[in-house]
């Protein structure tokens, strides 16, 4: 693979130790307003960034936005970075807007792959290149997708579910499957991947799943709270799609007094995940460097601005527009508690939030500090 070009190369170098101070950030700023600077950079242009919303995960405002500015600021481009808080109108908006005020590079993490396609037709029509951002957008016409492949993802859930069934002495029997939302494709990858793993083995019974709605964490309790009493409580595994999900398992678990039958999986390696893990109630995680997707973001954007062609690991289909979509695809790495450390190392998280009351014993245990 060739080497970036050396504003890429001055600029990854130069985040190790600007984007430091990042991944300790709890507050994000406020969601709904844009950023712009690198006044007097050599690129021309300016880059959009549209995130999908504040409620499907917290990495959204409290990882890639602060990454992103910081990278655009390392390499002295103008940026506009919004949140679209869920709304598909709003997203449509924000694009337009964005256009009008001189983007001419347009990154976006769809809401949906329709709505997503339609702000990409517009931006193309105004001459404006666009790059999918963690979501695919199906029947789209991005120039790249950048985000960490989906379909290893949803594998390392099923390996690790099937991990922590073993460690638990469970030899047979049921899970049940609580994927993300239908309109997001990375879902259906993550969905894909775990079948892949699980359905070859048949110890273990598949008797429900479902997908939850926008990802919205309230609903996933309610739908597998109908799960867990249409199987009788005879569920010994949970492969939910990211960490949100597998709270809501745990809190249902916990109120039929199975907590701590630890064989649920998740994805995100947020805080409130990582503490389930310490706490057995979660087996295992899957954590994407938020800080290597936005600089990647940032790169490929860049080569954008100075009319270069970006550096790729591939292509993936998009089976609604036919075509392969120029890609960055980075690597997933599964989480289980004794590598919980790895997500600290890496400053995705601090000690000092994770190890909080009954878990600092855990983190002392795991040499957190």
């Amino acid at each position: 693979m060739a080497r970036r070009r050396t504003l890429m190369t001055a600029l990854a170098a130069s985040l190790v130790f600007s984007l430091a101070a990042c991944g300790g950030d709890s507050g994000g700023g406020d969601s709904g307003s844009g950023g712009g600077g690198g006044g007097g950079g050599e690129s021309a242009g300016r880059v959009g960034v549209i995130l999908p919303d504040t409620e499907s995960s917290v990495r959204w405002e409290n990882f890639d936005r602060p990454y992103l500015e910081a990278a655009f600021e390392e390499a002295g481009v103008e940026y506009d970075i919004q949140n679209a808080e869920g709304d598909a109108q709003r997203q449509a908006t924000i694009a337009e807007q964005m256009i009008t005020e001189g983007a001419t590079v347009l990154a976006i993490v769809n809401l949906d792959s329709a709505s997503g396609a339609q702000i990409q037709e517009q931006a193309a029509n105004e001459g404006v290149q666009t790059i999918d951002y963690d979501r695919l957008t199906l029947g789209g016409s991005a120039e790249y997708y950048v985000s960490f492949d989906n379909t290893e993802v949803g594998r390392l859930q099923g390996q690790g579910l099937q991990q922590c069934l073993e460690a638990n002495g469970v030899t047979q029997g049921n899970i049940a499957f609580l994927n993300g939302s239908p309109d997001d494709n990375n879902a259906t990858l993550f969905s894909s991947g775990a079948h892949e793993i699980l359905d070859p083995l048949t110890q273990y019974t598949q008797v429900a799943e479902q997908a939850v709605p926008e990802w919205d964490n309230q609903e996933a309790a309610t739908i597998f709270e109908q799960m867990y009493t249409q199987n009788g409580g005879n569920i010994q595994g949970v492969l939910a799609a990211n960490d949100g999900l597998a709270n809501s398992v745990i809190q249902i678990l916990g109120r039929n007094n199975a907590a701590g039958a630890n064989n649920v999986t998740g994805q995100d390696a947020t805080v409130e995940g990582l503490q389930n893990i310490l706490n057995n109630d979660q087996c295992m995680t899957v954590y994407k460097s938020v800080r290597e997707e936005a600089n990647a973001l940032a790169e490929l954007a860049v080569a954008l601005l100075n009319g270069e062609e970006g550096e790729t690991t591939g292509t993936v289909e998009d089976t609604e527009a036919g075509r392969d979509v120029p890609s960055v695809l980075l690597t997933p790495q599964a989480i289980f508690r004794d590598n919980v450390k790895d997500v600290v190392d890496d400053e995705f998280v601090s000690a000092d939030e994770l190890c909080t009351g009954d878990f600092a014993a855990a983190c002392s245990e795991l040499g957190i500090e």
